[in-house]
């Protein structure tokens, strides 16, 4: 029974990964879209398998601070792991359902933390570690933002002789790698969330000797996140693709490439942040450049508002799964 529990734990955390590249789907192919230079089919296609590609080509220091560096390692238990999940899947529904780009990270680590205060209250957070996911949350689209504009200014720069028409033909061919490497930092950033979780309930109960991300646990987590952006939120490509700022191609690799860098730098560092936080402020960033009236402040405050409420309401909902699974435990056993 104990076995059969922790294979569903597994699952669910697998189903999390799909839901979290369904949801994120529009983070990576919104710009490579919205400028027409992918369909939306080739689009999720070439997104996800550079998202899986991602599995050979980077580490895991994402997985190891989401695993044992947010929550203390002792309190976890299988019902907080599974309680967690709930709470993320569900918030990552709901804002799907209302076309809200917001984290999937965010999601994860708030339900992660919300059930284990559930279950020992706020002592079995590491508020060091919290740290830094906490400080990127800002520094993340900031990265994105600035860089995105920087980009921007250098390419009209460069390009500023050129006809419209071939500015567009070269960076419609350039935003087809610019693409490949959001999908590449998408991939390996949120992939690596999923393989903490499952590693750290592999760890508590047993299965393995010390904290480590078996190679297993690292390739259903790119082969699910891949899947999930076949899948494709499209309620959501709307809204980064085109509710922001509009976009030209010369826009779409500026902002496809400040994402990349700033995911890179983020995963080197061992940092969870949010692909959805990254992308959107290099969208703004660009739109900027023309100038701030391109930019739709209200649909970005609304995002914003949506980013800072993912934490807290993924926690409560993931501490209400924990009580209820307790409860059910009880009156089953």
């Amino acid at each position: 029974m104990h076995e059969i529990y922790i294979v569903f734990i597994i699952l669910t955390a697998l189903v999390f990964d799909f839901v979290n590249g369904f949801h994120d789907s529009a983070n990576s192919i919104a710009t490579i879209v919205s400028t027409r230079v992918l369909s939306p089919k080739l689009a999720v296609l070439w997104a996800a398998f550079f998202n899986f590609a991602a599995a050979f080509l980077f580490g895991t220091a994402v997985a190891k601070t989401i695993g044992k560096g947010m929550v203390k390692i002792e309190v976890i238990d299988s019902h907080i792991i599974l309680a967690g999940l709930i709470g993320a899947i569900l918030w990552d529904l709901i804002t799907w359902y209302l076309a809200l780009p917001t984290s999937s990270s965010h999601a994860l680590i708030g339900g992660y933390a919300g059930a284990a205060i559930a279950k020992a209250g706020f002592s079995a957070v590491i508020f060091s570690g919290w740290k830094k996911v906490l400080i990127f949350i800002v520094v993340a689209p900031l990265i994105g933002l600035i860089l995105a504009f920087i980009f921007v200014i250098i390419n009209y720069w460069i390009f500023n002789k050129f006809s419209p028409h071939k500015i567009d033909k070269y960076f419609r061919k350039l935003q087809l790698f610019s693409a490949a490497l959001y999908s590449l930092g998408h991939g390996t950033n949120d992939a690596q969330k999923t393989m903490g979780i499952i590693a750290g309930l592999l760890f508590v109960n047993g299965y393995l000797d010390k904290f480590y991300i078996p190679f297993w646990v690292q390739i259903l987590c790119y082969l699910f996140i891949a899947f999930g952006t076949m899948a494709g939120g499209w309620r959501i490509v709307r809204t980064m693709g085109s509710k922001i700022t509009k976009l030209k191609p010369i826009d779409g690799f500026c902002a496809e490439s400040a994402g990349a860098f700033s995911l890179f730098l983020s995963t080197h560092l061992g940092i969870p942040v949010s692909t959805t936080h990254v992308i959107t402020g290099a969208i703004s960033g660009v739109g900027a450049v023309q100038r701030l009236s391109a930019v739709r402040w209200g649909i970005t405050l609304r995002i914003v508002w949506a980013w800072i409420l993912t934490i807290p309401f993924s926690a409560i909902i993931a501490a209400f799964s924990y009580r209820l699974l307790i409860m059910l435990k009880s009156l089953i056993f």
